[in-house]
């Protein structure tokens, strides 16, 4: 291991605050994690309960069977349904398999849905600002498929076409760059002036605030460290906003042994954040790592604060309930996952 060269400043590290575990990936991960002590393994999770590498193989070594498809779930078994929502379809195929099925749907993403039955009922067209294929979108216009148009960016915002202009509405996946998500609605607003808006925004708190913490920190970083996987949509949003806020570079990484060496060439401030799925171990082996490495000087940079917490899914609190167990809070244990990329997770 080398120290490497900066520009003769001292090196330091900019931690951003808000970062790590929103409510909701909190919420769904202590679900597979009660569920495992409470039913005993197997569980079986359709698709990852969140986007992230290292709890979803941490939860498979205490025996989570994660699934692509309703389909995949032995009849009559159990299975969670992930943070990031299932369309009307899926509830009914796991109906005709006499699954017992829990719902492990980020409320914030269950707003979203009544947003999107709300107005098809009133026969508007629904504008879904997402990414085509994220699950999230695909639960989202799965609610109503015939009224709903994806529309990933403003490039597309610029020329999709509608069936009628004057009964138009716009939500939004939950993860999304709240700047380019702004950008898309502005153009569609332009094209469409009775465009209809969500009651509330649809773009997660959590997201929001790990967005302006890094808009605070990016002019001051030569380099910025995203901690996250590349499928989680609102860690890749992260490095996105740090590059286009000031930052020199930026990097999207599982782990600390991810980290380039030469990346640091240079560099005399070092910024770190994690995504929304992100467990905190995996931060502070980023900032173990960088501490070896001369950048022990670790400053916060806090957006804001927050406190929110969800109760579990109604099923699993009321099976909690009869085996006299806690299902108050849902606060998890961030020693239940373990740091590092130790071979038992492999």
């Amino acid at each position: 291991m080398t120290v490497p060269e900066s520009a003769g400043e001292q090196r330091r590290v900019l931690l951003a605050a808000p970062r790590g575990y929103c409510a909701g990936v909190d919420r769904a991960v202590v679900t597979v994690e009660k569920a495992l002590e409470l039913y005993g393994p197997p569980v079986y999770v359709r698709k990852e309960i969140v986007h992230n590498k290292h709890v979803v193989r941490t939860l498979e070594k205490r025996g989570a069977i994660f699934v692509e498809e309703t389909d995949e779930v032995p009849e009559g078994a159990r299975v969670i349904f992930s943070a990031h929502g299932v369309s009307p379809a899926v509830h009914a195929e796991a109906r005709a398999l006499s699954l017992r099925t829990i719902d492990a749907t980020c409320p914030l993403v269950t707003k979203v849905h009544r947003e999107a039955i709300r107005f098809a009922g009133e026969d508007y067209t629904i504008l879904l600002v997402g990414h085509t294929g994220h699950e999230e979108v695909e639960g989202t216009a799965g609610e109503a498929p015939e009224n709903t148009i994806v529309v990933e960016n403003p490039e597309h915002a610029a020329v999709v076409e509608v069936p009628n202009p004057e009964k138009l509405a716009w939500l939004s996946q939950t993860t999304l760059s709240v700047d380019e998500t702004m950008q898309t609605v502005a153009i569609l607003r332009e094209r469409f002036p009775h465009l209809q808006d969500p009651p509330s925004d649809d773009i997660c708190y959590a997201t929001q605030n790990r967005q302006v913490a890094v808009k605070q920190m990016a002019a001051e970083c030569d380099l910025m460290i995203v901690v996250g996987s590349q499928n989680s949509s609102n860690s890749k949003r992260l490095v996105e906003v740090a590059l286009e806020h000031g930052s020199r570079d930026g990097h999207l990484v599982d782990y600390a042994d991810e980290i380039d060496e030469a990346w640091l060439d240079g560099v005399s401030t070092v910024g770190v954040t994690s995504g929304a799925s992100v467990p905190e171990v995996l931060v502070r082996d980023v900032l173990d790592w960088l501490a070896e490495r001369g950048y022990a000087d670790v400053s916060a940079v806090t957006a804001a604060e927050e406190s929110l917490l969800f109760a579990l899914p109604t099923e699993l609190r009321r099976d909690l309930k009869a085996a006299g167990q806690e299902a108050a809070k849902v606060k998890h244990d961030p020693s239940s996952i373990p740091s590092g990329r130790g071979t038992e997770l492999h």
